[in-house]
């Protein structure tokens, strides 16, 4: 794509899927940075609030998290059909595309993003087995989740615990829980981390040897610890930077050079970026995108470096 011909504007075909997004101007984030001892295994902690009706947004794609509801009851609504509801305490899977949420306010929440490392060290499950779910956290982290849970969501309901509070809860939580991983696997994943980094469209062949492990063993752990191929997986990562270059306040002419050598062309782009991120390149900066959209930035893309 000539980087030249860039113009992000939002086509009629996408229109109706993001006119009904709650604006940001209802909502309040916040992003509280994990303990040092932690920071393999979360992105960020963080607090959320919304008190209108009705709350609509899109979640990115992302590798899961572990989030409680104190208040909403709503659904998210993967691409299969499947709707999972949000239990009160809830793990999200990693989710290999962005995902609508429709819930019924006041939503409030509090919880921890997860890094690769973080999702296998505390859930033990296969991320491309699990992923694209929102199941009740006790049915993978079991009793010990959901009598914290049940004290934290009373704390907060009852005003005696602030989000914040309730959410360092949630990483010591964490702390306790995570168990370590193969060695090897940890080279893995920081080595897949470092492929993603250097290109927005890596080669796959590159991670072939890393760990010392052959072509069809990195696929199969790639998919095992980030819930997508090496493939499917750069693709997703090549969105999210270049929304995250897309949603600063200007555009600078190197960026835009790298994003225009990235796609194939603008419509190509358009499509990957709505895929993976739930906007078109004209949403990303117009303060109306609001559940966690933050990820898209620099939290999110610290899951390349944890």
């Amino acid at each position: 794509m000539d980087a030249t011909t860039f113009t992000p504007q939002r086509p009629d075909a996408h229109m109706g899927e993001e006119a009904g997004l709650t604006s940001a101007a209802l909502i309040a984030v916040d992003y509280i940075a994990p303990p040092p001892s932690i920071a393999p295994y979360v992105t960020t902690l963080y607090h959320f609030r919304c008190d209108e009706p009705v709350i609509r947004d899109i979640q990115p794609a992302s590798v899961g998290q572990l989030c409680l509801f104190p208040h909403g009851i709503g659904e998210m609504h993967f691409a299969d059909g499947r709707r999972d509801p949000n239990h009160p305490v809830g793990l999200m899977t990693p989710l290999s595309r962005a995902t609508p949420i429709v819930v019924d306010g006041p939503f409030h929440a509090f919880g921890a993003a997860l890094t690769p490392v973080g999702w296998a060290a505390l859930t033990r499950l296969h991320a491309g087995d699990h992923r694209d779910r929102l199941l009740p956290a006790g049915s993978v982290l079991g009793a010990e989740i959901d009598t914290l849970g049940e004290r934290l969501l009373d704390g907060y309901r009852t005003r005696t615990m602030s989000g914040g509070e309730c959410a360092l809860a949630i990483a010591d939580f964490i702390e306790r829980r995570v168990r370590p991983i193969n060695p090897r696997h940890l080279e893995l994943i920081a080595s897949t981390g470092r492929w993603l980094s250097e290109s927005f469209n890596p080669e796959v062949g590159d991670l072939t040897g890393v760990a010392g492990y052959s072509a069809r063993q990195v696929q199969r752990l790639v998919e095992r610890y980030f819930g997508l191929t090496p493939r499917a997986l750069a693709r997703k990562y090549r969105a999210l930077r270049a929304a995250a270059l897309l949603s600063a306040p200007q555009l600078s002419v190197e960026a835009e050079a790298e994003i225009g050598a990235a796609f194939f062309d603008q419509p190509h782009m358009i499509r990957e970026i709505a895929h993976f991120v739930g906007r078109t390149p004209a949403r990303l900066t117009d303060q109306t995108t609001p559940y966690l959209s933050e990820m898209i930035d620099g939290r999110n893309l610290r899951e390349l470096n944890a």
